[in-house]
């Protein structure tokens, strides 16, 4: 069951057309690359990232070299193209989790982008142990795949019903991940997922942080990456809600952070 009450419907044609956005938008990134290396560095901890629908370790290596040059040891996922969820793809994050975890003696960090989000959120509850947080960029938490407009191309290429496979992960999708902390990264204008459909629960150590852009552009959106740097930074077992200040607030609508879904709307 979803946790919003109606289920959003996907965002619209006029949305979905100004993806192409995300162009531009890459090229706006690496304009910004002397004003990211403001961004917060970090304490050395492994990083797992895990690339969106369709998509490849490609399109996460801008984000990928900007955690490295933050100091964080960066890993792909090294799945191939991201498919949807099948067996292969679940032993292979389980294993890569634990070789990070032995290599490093220290809990990893996932960024998941769109689907992989919710492959983040779902490993990170089977082994809750073995994570220190979770953050997702665009990715359907909380509501249905038919709140995106992925959700056919997802039956044609996978040859599996979305009805379907959400029914077989429907008791813990859309549930918090607990004793994790989590952060929801969304845009208003995402034209893949609905962006209601994005959000973290209200609660402890969870957080929803709207940003300007596109959805395939949220890989290499400044505001997402300044966001990610500040989340990366904290020390373990000290989480705190993000609070940008000075100029950084600008780049987030409503003072960034919204803790809910009445001051995320």
């Amino acid at each position: 069951m979803s946790v919003v009450e109606h289920e959003p419907p996907p965002p619209s044609l006029l949305l979905a057309v100004a993806e192409l956005r995300a162009l531009p938008e890459l090229f706006g990134a690496i304009n910004a690359l002397p004003l990211l290396r403001m961004a917060p560095r970090g304490d050395g901890h492994p990083v797992l990232v895990i690339p969106g629908f369709m998509a490849s370790d490609l399109s996460t290596v801008l984000l990928r070299r900007f955690l490295t040059h933050r100091g964080y040891p960066t890993y792909a996922w090294d799945l191939g193209r991201n498919l949807g969820p099948n067996p292969r793809v679940e032993d292979g994050l389980r294993e890569r989790l634990v070789e990070m975890v032995r290599e490093h003696g220290r809990k990893v960090s996932i960024i998941g982008w769109s689907l992989g989000g919710v492959y983040a959120r779902e490993i990170a509850r089977e082994a809750p142990q073995l994570v220190r947080q979770v953050i997702s960029l665009g990715s359907p938490i909380a509501a249905s795949p038919r709140s995106t407009n992925a959700w056919q191309l997802f039956e044609r290429i996978s040859g599996k019903s979305v009805d379907e496979v959400a029914e077989a992960y429907s008791e813990t999708i859309f549930a918090p991940v607990d004793g994790v902390p989590s952060t929801a990264i969304f845009s208003k204008s995402d034209g893949i997922v609905a962006w209601q459909g994005c959000l973290e629960r209200p609660g402890p150590n969870r957080e929803n942080i709207r940003v300007r852009g596109s959805h395939c552009g949220l890989g290499h959106n400044v505001s997402a990456l300044f966001a990610i740097a500040d989340r990366l930074a904290q020390k373990e077992g000290d989480w705190a809600p993000f609070r940008p200040c000075g100029p950084l607030a600008l780049l987030y609508p409503r003072a960034g952070s919204s803790r809910n879904r009445l001051s995320a709307a």
